[in-house]
C-alpha cells in the first residue's frame, strides 16, 4: 500500500468528496458512497469500488449519470473537466461543416437513447469521433446504455490517471478494463445525534509539556455518528426487494441510542467500540460494521463566587470550534469478531499566527505571478489524524495511554508557535514529529491542511504596528501528509527544536 493512498484513507469524507467528486460528471455522491468502503489498497480497488457503486445503482440513477455528460461539441457550459477532454480531441475548433454534422448526429441518437452520447475522447479526433457516433447510432437501445456506461468508467479512469499524474504519482494508477471482482452494498444511518450526561469523567491523561490538558467531566458527553451495516445476506433486499432480514435504519438510531445508556468507559473510540461489537453480536446477518462520529464540545463555563472562579457543573458553552473525530471498523472473522480498523482525530482546527511565517525559494517559470515572503500572516484549516499501535490505547481510558484531541489541538498551536516554517508543508512535518515524538503510542499521524491566509490591503495603519487584510480569494491552496515512526530518525525522538527548523 503506498502512503499516497494510505493518506487518502484517512481524508475526511468532505476532502475525499471534495478532490474525487469530479471523477464522473456532476456526480459526487460516486465519490460520497466510495468513500465509506476505505480503506484502500491502491487506486486501481479504489476506481472498481467506484465502478461497483455505480452498477450498483438503480436504473433511474445511472440514466441520470449519462444524461449529466455534455454533448460532444456542444457551445455550452460544462465542467472543467469536460471543457479541457473535449479541447484535447480538437472538439473546440470544428468546421462549420463537423459542428453542424455533429449537432444532428447528437440530436438524433439523444431523441433515440434518451441520454447523450458518451465517448472518452482522450486518443481520438474530431474525425473518428463522428465515425463513432454514426456506428453506434445503430445499437439497440440496451447495448448502447452499457456502452455508455463503459466509456462513463473510462472518462473517470483517465481523470484520476490525470490527477495523479498533476502531483507526480502517474504511477500508482492506470486506467485499463477491470472486471468488477467485489459488490459494493451496504446500508446505515447518519446524523444519530446522541447526548449522554454524566458519562465517566475522562482521567489519567499523560501530561505534555505543550498542553494543560489533564482530562475532562464528561458531564455532557455528546456525539454525532454515522454507522454503515455490511453482509451478504442483505443482497436480496436489493436485488428481490425482500427485507426479511434488513435492520430498519430507525432501528439502528435506536439501538445507538440505548447502548449510550450501557457504556461505561470515557472516549469516543471506546463507544464506538462498543457499539459496533454489539451489533454483530445482536445481528448475525451483518459481516462488517463501520462508524464514525464527531464528538460535540461543551465547553466550561466560569462562574464567580465571592471573587473566586470556577467551571460550573451545571451550564455549558456548546462549541462550534474544533472537534474530536474517531472512526472504527468491526468485522465478523469466523466465529470472532475483531476490531479491523480504526483512527482518531481533530477536525476544523483553525489557526492564524499574525508573523513569523516564510514562502521563499518555489520554483520560478512563466506561470508564476505569486511574490516570494520573508514575514507573513499564515491562517490556516486543519485536520490531524492519528492511529494507535495498539487500538486498545484509544479505546479503553483504563490502560492511561490515550491520546486527547485537546492534547492534539494544543500541541499543534506550541509547534506552529514555536517554528518559524518555510511553508505550511514544514509546519505540518514538524508537528508530526513532535507528536510521534510525545506519544510513543501512536504508529501513525496524517494532515490535510487548507491555507486561508488573508490578503494585504493596507501595508501600514495611523498609529503603531499593525495591517489591515481581508478574506482571501478562491482558490485555496491544500496539503495532504502522513508519517509514521521512521520519520522520528534512529533514535526514535524528536531530536530537533522547533526554533531551529
Amino acid at each position: 500500500m503506498s502512503d499516497l493512498i494510505k493518506l487518502v484513507n484517512n481524508w475526511s469524507i468532505t476532502q475525499f468528496v471534495h478532490t474525487f467528486g469530479g471523477l464522473f460528471e456532476e456526480s459526487p455522491w460516486v465519490a460520497e458512497r466510495s468513500g465509506l468502503s476505505r480503506p484502500f489498497d491502491s487506486f486501481e480497488q479504489m476506481m472498481n469500488v467506484m465502478k461497483n457503486v455505480v452498477q450498483a445503482s438503480n436504473e433511474q440513477v445511472k440514466l441520470q449519470l449519462l444524461r449529466n455528460h455534455p454533448d460532444l461539441g456542444a457551445r455550452i457550459s460544462m465542467s472543467s473537466n469536460s471543457v479541457q477532454e473535449q479541447a484535447g480531441a480538437g472538439l473546440d475548433s470544428l468546421s462549420q461543416e463537423q459542428y453542424n454534422e455533429l449537432q444532428q448526429l447528437n440530436k438524433a441518437y439523444t431523441s433515440q437513447f434518451g441520454f447523450p452520447f458518451i465517448l472518452a475522447v482522450k486518443g481520438h479526433t474530431a474525425s473518428s469521433i463522428l465515425e463513432s457516433m454514426r456506428q453506434r447510432h445503430r445499437r439497440g437501445r440496451e447495448e448502447e446504455f452499457e456502452t455508455a456506461l463503459k466509456e462513463v468508467f473510462k472518462i473517470a479512469g483517465i481523470r484520476l490517471e490525470q490527477w495523479l499524474a498533476q502531483i507526480g504519482h502517474e504511477h500508482e494508477f492506470v486506467s485499463k478494463p477491470a472486471a468488477v471482482q467485489q459488490r459494493t452494498m451496504y446500508y446505515g444511518k447518519g446524523d444519530v445525534w446522541m447526548y449522554r450526561s454524566y458519562a465517566k469523567p475522562l482521567t489519567g491523561i499523560q501530561s505534555i509539556p505543550e498542553s494543560p490538558f489533564m482530562g475532562r467531566s464528561n458531564i455532557l458527553f455528546g456525539l454525532n455518528i454515522k454507522v454503515a451495516v455490511q453482509g451478504d445476506e442483505f443482497l436480496p433486499s436489493f436485488a428481490e426487494g425482500d427485507n426479511s432480514l434488513v435492520v430498519a435504519t430507525d432501528s439502528m438510531k435506536n439501538f445507538i441510542l440505548k447502548h449510550a445508556a450501557d457504556y461505561t468507559g470515557a472516549t469516543v473510540e471506546g463507544f464506538l467500540a462498543l457499539v459496533s461489537r454489539r451489533f454483530l453480536e445482536t445481528y448475525p446477518q451483518m459481516s462488517k460494521v463501520q462508524m464514525t462520529a464527531d464528538q460535540i464540545p461543551f465547553e466550561d463555563i466560569p462562574i464567580g463566587l465571592e471573587g473566586n472562579y470556577r467551571p460550573s457543573a451545571l451550564v455549558f458553552r456548546y462549541s462550534q470550534n474544533d472537534r474530536a473525530t474517531a472512526a472504527v471498523e468491526a468485522e465478523r472473522t469466523g466465529d470472532s469478531i475483531e476490531l479491523s480498523n480504526h483512527f482518531s482525530g481533530v477536525a476544523d482546527l483553525r489557526l492564524i499566527k499574525v508573523k513569523g511565517s516564510e514562502f521563499a525559494g518555489f520554483m520560478q517559470d512563466e506561470y508564476t505571478t505569486l511574490p516570494e515572503t520573508w514575514d507573513r500572516p499564515l491562517f490556516i484549516f486543519l485536520n490531524i489524524n492519528w492511529r494507535y499501535d495498539d487500538p486498545r490505547d484509544g479505546m479503553d481510558d483504563q490502560r492511561g495511554r490515550y491520546v486527547a484531541a485537546e492534547q492534539v489541538r494544543d500541541l499543534a498551536a506550541a509547534v506552529f508557535h514555536e517554528c518559524r516554517s518555510a511553508s505550511i508543508q514544514h509546519l505540518i512535518y514538524q508537528i508530526g514529529r513532535r507528536l510521534l515524538s510525545r506519544f510513543e503510542q501512536l504508529s501513525e499521524v496524517s494532515f490535510e491542511s487548507n491555507n486561508r491566509t488573508w490578503e494585504t490591503v493596507l501595508e501600514e495603519v495611523k498609529e503603531g504596528e499593525g495591517k489591515v487584510f481581508t478574506e482571501p480569494r478562491p482558490p485555496y491552496g491544500f496539503q495532504g501528509f502522513s508519517m509514521t515512526r521512521d520519520d522520528l530518525g534512529t533514535d526514535g525522538h524528536d531530536s530537533g527544536k522547533a526554533g531551529d527548523v
